[in-house]
């Protein structure tokens, strides 16, 4: 249940998303190997010199529907910049416990299909918002024959992302075999529109926001 459900209702059918919830389609530029979760996403290197809002002007040329800049140390992903093309919103995640497909014990090989998506308590209104970003990266349409699916676990603002395929042991019981990559988000801070230096942030996040252990903002 997502508090004050009516309100919530009302800002879907304004907000940024909205084309994609009816109809439009993902097409999702992605600047790392993470690219490969996405069905409909193209990897684009991102060079040095290229200065993000360069990158988003391309982006928007090229009728990208959102943009994801991986930031990386020796190689390792460690944060997320999302962006919503062409008007927002923008998300910052740091990404920690990074694993990589070809780490994880007898991992599955992933297919072309266009994956079940699985959304887990995203409850506020800033939650659901980035549940919806989430959910804008993926074709509107599963292919079930496929048994893939990308989980977005929400525990305490930490977003646990997982991707298995369901196998079918018997008629009776059915596993889970991961594909990997594997992945945890925290969101740092989330900004109206496409990226700006000085544009503005509806929600970021400070350490005197974490007073209690059982305050959590997702």
């Amino acid at each position: 249940m997502v508090e004050n459900d009516e309100e919530v209702a009302q800002d879907e059918a304004m907000d940024e998303l909205a084309s994609y919830f009816t109809g439009k389609e993902s097409k999702v530029l992605v600047t790392s190997k993470l690219v490969s979760i996405f069905p409909n996403a193209k990897f684009g290197k991102r060079g040095p010199k290229h200065e993000l809002r360069q990158v988003i002007d391309v982006a928007k040329e090229k009728e990208f529907t959102d943009l994801l800049i991986v930031n990386e140390d020796r190689k390792i992903p460690n944060a997320v910049t999302l962006i919503h093309l062409p008007d927002g919103p923008t998300a910052y995640f740091k990404l920690t416990s990074f694993v990589p497909a070809k780490k994880l014990p007898n991992h599955g090989r992933v297919t072309a299909h266009n994956p079940e998506i699985i959304l887990n308590n995203f409850n506020t209104r800033l939650g659901h918002t980035v549940g919806r970003m989430f959910q804008a990266l993926f074709p509107h349409v599963p292919e079930f024959q496929g048994r893939q699916v990308v989980t977005f676990h929400n525990q305490r603002d930490f977003i646990f992302v997982r991707r298995h395929r369901y196998v079918f042991r018997n008629e009776e019981k059915v596993g889970l075999q991961e594909l990997g990559p594997k992945f945890t988000l925290k969101l740092r801070w989330l900004q109206k529109g496409a990226y700006k230096r000085d544009g503005e942030y509806e929600w970021m996040f400070k350490p005197e926001l974490e007073t209690s252990r059982k305050r959590f903002f997702l």
